[in-house]
């Protein structure tokens, strides 16, 4: 009787773990409305849920699994080269279809590296994360018959989403398509992370060998979350070479795996929404200070990012819970609060 009541007590909890959030709401509202609202910016909008998609993957695996990458564009890179193949020699000419089957091979990929990568520590895993990377670049730079070589591979002609919607020059059916394929893999992370498989990687990545002592295996859970987190590179990067009809081997670079890290440190690890909100910063500041410093705007996103690492995302977190209180304080003492705000005592 004992473990049944304990069993519905667990249930009740990752049921209100998993319920939908007021700010999770207002979220994806102001998400549709730039649909709507922002047709001229839907090219600079496609880049950023792009971005925010592949920083989920890197999410998935850093912030709830501990498990640290420098090559995590390795994915992003193969889903990449295989969605623009598929499309320029038509051998899948239905765009979801290929995007299913990059985020396939990418998975497949992360499952047969995950072996070599959770064999050691944090700096074996950055070196062979790295090392994956390299490698996959340099033998798309060889094999320059097939992807292109430095020139990238060109000529891509990408059929209609579904058979009926055509890409435009403007961007806006592949801001539609990039924002639907990314809601619905977001929502199925969701799923992932606030369910028991989601609560036991984040015991492994708080203590793995308490959590090995309590009969979760670890190695299982934290391949499979790289295999997840691989596959959702892969989709990533199919979506970019389908939108902008090119893939090059800049979707290989070290420098792709740094910015999404970047991406990650702005927005923040473990919640899923951080990615998202990175890659509006990281990308909005990129675009607004190419145009008024084309040559330095590296420099003032580098000193964000020295900001936020002094200050700390704690801090952060802390101004604006005094900040709500505040807002809370004032409110009438009839007006009804959401789920899991407080009113301060006294007020």
């Amino acid at each position: 009787m004992r473990d049944v009541r304990v069993t519905q007590t667990i249930g009740e909890h990752l049921a209100g773990r998993a319920r939908w959030r007021p700010f999770e709401l207002v979220f994806w509202l102001v998400v549709v409305a730039t649909v709507f609202g922002l047709p001229d910016r839907h090219l600079l909008l496609t880049q950023i849920v792009i971005l925010g998609l592949f920083a989920l993957s890197l999410d998935l695996i850093l912030g709830f699994a501990g498990i640290i990458s420098l090559g995590h564009a390795a994915f992003f890179g193969l889903g990449a080269y295989l969605a623009a193949l598929a499309a320029k020699h038509q051998l899948v000419t239905e765009p979801v279809l290929a995007l299913l089957l990059a985020g396939l091979a990418a998975a497949l990929l992360g499952w047969l590296t995950s072996f070599l990568v959770l064999r050691g520590s944090d700096l074996s895993r950055l070196m062979v994360t790295l090392g994956l990377s390299l490698v996959l670049r340099e033998i798309a730079n060889k094999m320059g018959w097939l992807t292109g070589g430095a020139d990238g591979l060109q000529g891509v002609d990408v059929a209609p989403v579904l058979g009926r919607f055509e890409l435009d020059m403007f961007g806006h059916v592949a801001y539609v398509y990039s924002l639907v394929v990314t809601f619905v893999l977001f929502i199925v992370a969701r799923r992932l992370i606030y369910s028991p498989f989601g609560l036991s990687l984040r015991s492994i990545k708080d203590n793995p060998a308490r959590a090995a002592a309590i009969g979760i295996p670890t190695r299982r859970r934290l391949v499979a979350i790289y295999t997840v987190a691989a596959g959702y590179a892969g989709v990533a990067g199919a979506l970019l070479a389908q939108t902008t009809q090119f893939a090059s081997l800049a979707t290989l670079d070290f420098e792709r795996s740094a910015d999404v890290l970047l991406v990650l440190i702005i927005g923040g690890t473990g919640y899923l929404y951080g990615g998202f909100i990175g890659a509006v910063v990281f990308k909005l500041m990129q675009d607004w200070l190419a145009d008024i410093t084309p040559q330095y705007w590296e420099f003032w996103i580098g000193l964000l990012l020295v900001v936020i690492v002094l200050v700390g995302h704690e801090r952060m977190i802390d101004a604006t819970a005094r900040l709500r209180a505040s807002i809370v304080r004032l409110l009438p003492a009839g007006v009804r609060l959401p789920r899991g705000v407080d009113r301060p005592a006294g007020g």
